[in-house]
């Protein structure tokens, strides 16, 4: 999946209710938002819009409400979640939620009505489970107090870079 990422957030959809972040993996050129939004921007321009026009609403205005996500994406209790246009829709953007404040965007793809599950598609599987494993290399940085959350609750603090040491 990945050795090492860091979380970034994004001050342009962040705001007074709440912070987005995203991650950048290895050595990648860009993060993990920015390549999901490239690799659709064509194909699926007002779904892209859309979405970031959401994002920046929850940042602004709303907060990261749990009606607003497909909840439960990953495994028991990691918030991993997808965040998708509306019903018809063709994206999957895979997010892990905290809370109502903050939430990270990870990536995603084109989900084609003639499958069920992600796991049935080789790109929306890879990135739902970069996000599981993030989620819970997160959840052991905060037991060992590398990383916390501000005392607003706004933000991520400490240490924001993930090292994976069972990458293979």
């Amino acid at each position: 999946m990945f050795s090492k990422c860091q979380l970034i957030k994004i001050p342009n959809l962040s705001g007074s209710r709440g912070s987005v972040y995203t991650i950048l993996i290895d050595e990648e050129e860009n993060t993990s938002f920015k390549n999901f939004v490239v690799n659709n921007q064509n194909s699926f321009k007002s779904e892209i819009k859309d979405i970031v026009a959401r994002l920046k609403t929850m940042g602004s205005k709303t907060g990261m409400r749990e009606n607003f996500f497909k909840l439960r994406e990953g495994s028991p209790g990691d918030g991993v979640c997808a965040l998708y246009d509306e019903d018809n829709s063709n994206l999957r953007l895979y997010c892990v939620r905290y809370g109502s404040q903050l939430v990270i965007v990870g990536g995603g793809g084109y989900k084609p009505k003639s499958i069920r599950t992600f796991q049935e598609d080789t790109n929306l599987e890879r990135e739902n489970y970069i996000l599981r494993e993030l989620s819970k290399l997160i959840t052991e940085k905060m037991q060992d107090k590398e990383i916390r959350f501000s005392e607003d609750g706004m933000d991520f603090e400490g240490d924001l870079t993930i090292e994976n040491l069972n990458y293979d």
